[in-house]
C-alpha cells in the first residue's frame, strides 16, 4: 500500500499551530494509518489545547483529573466511502516540556503524540503490559520512517 491510496482529511480548531507542524502531523498520521493497513479516505479530528484545556478534558470524559499529553477518543466506523478515525486533543505545552525533558526536538515530540493517539483510535491501548508492549513495538516501526525521529 503507498501513500496514494490514502487521502487524509483533517478538522482543526484555533489553536496555536503552524503550517510546518500541520506537516509533521500529516506525514505521521499517514505513516500510521498506512503502516496499520487503512487506506482511502480518512476524517480525523485536531485540537490543539494547553494544559488546562485537557485537564478539563482528562476530568469529563475519563474522571481523570489530571494534566496529560493527548487525549485519543476514538470512532473508527465508515462513513460513505470515508473512515471517521476519531478525535485527537494535543496539549501543546506537554509537546513543549516532554521534547525538552527527553532531549529532542518539538516536531518529534508531535509526531510521536500523534502517532500514539492513531494508534489509540486504532484500538490500541497501554493499560495492560502485553498491550502496552505491542504498541510501543508499533509506535517504534512507525517512528523509525519518520524524517523527524531519524534526524534528516
Amino acid at each position: 500500500m503507498t501513500s496514494q491510496d490514502l487521502k487524509i482529511e483533517f478538522s482543526l480548531n484555533d489553536g496555536p499551530f503552524s503550517p510546518k507542524d500541520m506537516d509533521y502531523i500529516e506525514e505521521a498520521a499517514q505513516a500510521a494509518l498506512l503502516e496499520e493497513g487503512v487506506s482511502g479516505l480518512v476524517a480525523i479530528s485536531l485540537s490543539f489545547v494547553n494544559g488546562e484545556e485537557i485537564q478539563a478534558l482528562n476530568r469529563d470524559y475519563r474522571g481523570v483529573d489530571a494534566v496529560t499529553d493527548v487525549l485519543s477518543f476514538p470512532i473508527n466506523e465508515d462513513y460513505g466511502d470515508c473512515l471517521l478515525l476519531g478525535d485527537v486533543v494535543i496539549n501543546l505545552d506537554r509537546v513543549a516540556s516532554q521534547a525538552e525533558d527527553y532531549g529532542h526536538s518539538f516536531q518529534r515530540e508531535l509526531q510521536y503524540l500523534t502517532v500514539h493517539s492513531i494508534l489509540h483510535c486504532l484500538g490500541y491501548d497501554h493499560i495492560e503490559e502485553e498491550d502496552k508492549r505491542e504498541m510501543r513495538q508499533e509506535e517504534k516501526k512507525i517512528m523509525d520512517q519518520l524524517k523527524v525521529y531519524r534526524g534528516e
